[in-house]
């Protein structure tokens, strides 16, 4: 793996790692996940679980997030088409709770997102067979499981276009005055 890049971002724990590929004419390797790499990067998670989604253009999938402590961490990655990647902080106590910040992720640009726990997650498919990749902190626990509304007022998301396709859950998720989360903010 050949990070090319490290962003952290405006919300504190995400992290956004540009990583190199080598191309020819066949196309293009990469390693996606690389722990020794990452750890050089200051990055030391354990996942335990891997996603895989396939989404059609105009499809919303979020905004999710577990209950401590199931809380659940992830690693994305766009390996085919392209999203508009979400993470919403939800961290009492955090400078930045209730605010967003969102990321363009493509097969073209390979970038891994790292969305802590605390945070909910979203995004909006941009192309046509859009597949997702995110390894996971903990397994997923259908009575943690919470959303957010991905049209909160008060959260303000603008994403690039209107969603076509959106889960009745998601689309019957509370405004996060009406949400309920349980992660606290800690200063490092």
């Amino acid at each position: 793996m050949i990070i090319q890049s490290i962003n952290n971002c405006s919300l504190k724990g995400v992290m956004l790692f540009k990583i190199g590929k080598f191309s020819d004419i066949r196309g293009f390797f990469t390693e996606l996940y690389h722990l020794e790499e990452l750890k050089k990067a200051g990055f030391s998670e354990t996942f335990v679980q891997d996603n895989l989604s396939k989404s059609q253009k105009g499809v919303l999938r979020g905004m999710h997030y577990q209950l401590e402590p199931h809380g659940m961490g992830k690693l994305v990655c766009c390996i085919s088409g392209g999203i508009y990647d979400v993470v919403v902080d939800l961290r009492t106590g955090s400078p930045t709770f209730g605010k967003w910040e969102g990321f363009y992720l493509t097969e073209e640009e390979l970038s891994l997102l790292w969305v802590p726990v605390g945070f909910a997650h979203g995004f909006l498919s941009l192309y046509d067979n859009t597949h997702v990749l995110y390894k996971c902190t903990s397994f997923y626990n259908m009575q943690a499981e919470r959303s957010v509304s991905y049209r909160c007022p008060r959260i303000g998301i603008q994403w690039p276009r209107e969603p076509l396709i959106i889960s009745e859950k998601d689309k019957n998720a509370p405004p996060l005055e009406k949400a309920e989360y349980n992660f606290l903010y800690k200063e490092e």
